[in-house]
């Protein structure tokens, strides 16, 4: 039984470091790339948005004086090389794949296409989708929640490297408390940091459930996709 047909797996940059301080970690890539390919093959479709900050970030050239603009379009790239390694890892597994950009790079990227990208879905391709928007001053946050409500994704699954939303960062806060369901509004005025506020807004207008979930623990993601509970859900009708 699979409770999602289509997802928007959105993965940060920082968590294909691994155990390293800077760039891929090839064992977390081929963890990650082994997860997404058995839910391929259980018929999902799968979109993907990576983010970059394993290699750069804007906001970071930007607090060290460099043009926030600039920096952005380099956190672009950085997403596009994070991109291709996924996509080469799981070609290597024997998955189809398309990669497509908020920014087109030939002949890596082809620009993103809200019909393509559907048309590579429903052919049993996994559509990674880098670049972020293709905008200065939106994260990639924003970007997935923009892919999913384009893609109409059943939900936007929020791969992380904790088991969900907490009262507080459970890292930091022993007594944090995990929420098992939560709806928009109470995540919105209890001020926690599910997405950032421009993904999460889209998120709420256009009700796309986020699923937070430990995308580190192997089998999770396919768990989340049978309906298996072992994260929080965040929609309007919860």
């Amino acid at each position: 039984m699979i409770k999602y047909k289509r997802i928007l797996l959105k993965l940060s940059g920082e968590s294909l470091m691994g155990s390293q301080n800077y760039g891929i970690d090839p064992a977390r890539l081929t963890e990650y790339a082994e997860q997404i390919a058995e839910v391929s093959r259980l018929g999902v479709q799968i979109a993907i948005v990576i983010g970059g900050g394993n290699i750069f970030r804007g906001l970071q050239g930007a607090a060290k004086g460099m043009d926030r603009v600039q920096g952005d379009y380099m956190g672009m790239l950085a997403t596009l090389i994070n991109s291709m390694a996924l996509q080469a890892e799981l070609e290597k597994q024997g998955i189809h794949t398309a990669l497509l950009g908020g920014l087109e790079v030939k002949p890596i990227a082809r620009a993103m296409s809200r019909r393509e990208a559907i048309a590579e879905l429903e052919a049993g391709k996994v559509v990674i989708i880098s670049g972020g928007t293709g905008n200065p001053y939106f994260t990639t946050d924003t970007a997935s929640a923009l892919r999913g409500v384009e893609i109409k994704a059943d939900v936007l699954l929020k791969g992380t490297r904790v088991d969900g939303v907490y009262t507080a960062d459970p890292e930091k806060d022993p007594s944090a408390v995990k929420y098992s369901t939560l709806s928009f509004k109470e995540a919105y005025s209890k001020g926690l940091k599910v997405m950032d506020l421009t993904a999460f807004s889209l998120c709420m207008e256009n009700d796309l459930p986020i699923y937070v979930f430990d995308m580190d623990t192997k089998g999770n993601l396919c768990k989340v996709v049978e309906g298996q509970h072992i994260g929080t859900l965040v929609a309007n009708n919860v």
